[in-house]
């Protein structure tokens, strides 16, 4: 596939995470080489057992090795490794077309922005399994309640990314988590970002998803707690405080009500638990509002650093402007070198 002149001047990185996807990932490799010809093929393996990393390489790509299990670990190493305009992230097995990295691409380059999601068409008809369709679901929505609705597929692993994304993204997570820490980085910030609906196909013979759908679905909704907790603490905490409240309302009703009728308090631990209580919601709401002050403190210090970063835009400018002033440069020592003789 044809690469049209727009792609030529700018360096991009095709990133692969991979744990045992000996039964894909050389087709993928060439799948890629294909479709963006100029590009550099990183296949980044985690542990695998089944010679994923010889056939990556054997395909044309460069392979390394990541030892901490997890793909937010691989992504962390693939962010902080690569220098490149553009990245694309895909998964090795397979469920991503090649071909549709162009149209990620472009959407990012003429939307001038950091971030495009390739929103998986079908996706809840086959997630691997039906609980893992529900399950996109279910936290799709919830994410769009906490977060907000820039996103609708949080959970998609085929993205391109700006430079300035990739680095300026922290990148705590350790697992699968870690499309979700991307969502909320860019939300964050206020990055420019933006979605395109792209197939997604089933997985090959042979090769199996690696998500459980319990274990990794607990982690995520633990996800969504501390990214809450560390990017909306008013939220977060006011939710806490609102219950002990609730709580305390409860236990001091009942006492009250006695005490207007009869003048006593005759259950007063009950009145000392309810006290005890909405002291603990007070505390807990000015630890909110105080982490909320830091948190917005954090996002503009977060939101300076990114700034510095210059955007594909700028790059491709730069790249052009060198390449024109070396042509000049060309030129005019040819004429040099002329006017001598």
């Amino acid at each position: 596939m044809a690469t049209d002149g727009i792609l030529d001047d700018l360096d991009i990185a095709v990133l692969l995470p991979c744990y045992n996807e000996a039964a894909t990932i050389a087709d993928v490799v060439a799948g890629f080489k294909a479709a963006l010809p100029g590009a550099r093929i990183h296949v980044y393996d985690n542990n695998s057992t089944d010679g994923t990393a010889l056939k990556a390489a054997l395909a044309g790509a460069t392979v390394t090795r990541e030892r901490r299990q997890g793909k937010g670990h691989v992504v962390r190493r693939m962010f902080s490794d690569i220098d490149a305009d553009i990245y694309i992230m895909a998964d090795g097995d397979g469920t991503y077309d090649p071909e549709e990295a162009q149209d990620l691409i472009r959407t990012l380059l003429s939307e001038g922005a950091d971030m495009v999601v390739g929103t998986r068409r079908g996706v809840t008809q086959d997630a691997g399994r039906q609980g893992h369709a529900f399950g996109n679901a279910i936290f799709n929505k919830l994410y769009r309640m906490i977060f907000g609705t820039g996103f609708s597929d949080i959970f998609s692993g085929y993205r391109a990314f700006s430079r300035r994304f990739a680095k300026s993204f922290p990148a705590v997570s350790g697992g699968f988590e870690i499309e979700t820490e991307m969502s909320v980085h860019a939300s964050r910030l206020k990055m420019p970002v933006s979605e395109l609906e792209l197939s997604y196909g089933r997985r090959p013979e042979g090769s199996h998803s690696k998500l459980s759908t319990y274990k990794d679905g607990a982690k995520i909704l633990w996800m969504f707690a501390m990214l809450m907790k560390e990017t909306r603490p008013f939220a977060f905490f006011g939710l806490i405080s609102g219950v002990f409240l609730a709580a305390s309302v409860g236990f001091m009703l009942p006492v009250l009500t006695d005490y207007v009728s009869t003048g006593l308090v005759p259950k007063l631990p009950t009145w000392i638990l309810s006290m005890v209580l909405m002291m603990i919601s007070f505390m807990i709401f000015t630890a909110g509002l105080i982490l909320d002050s830091v948190a917005r403190a954090r996002a503009e210090q977060l939101r300076i650093h990114y700034l510095t970063l210059a955007s594909v835009h700028q790059s491709r400018h730069q790249t052009l402007r060198r390449g024109i002033d070396g042509k000049a440069g060309q030129d005019k020592a040819t004429g040099s070198k002329r006017r001598a003789a």
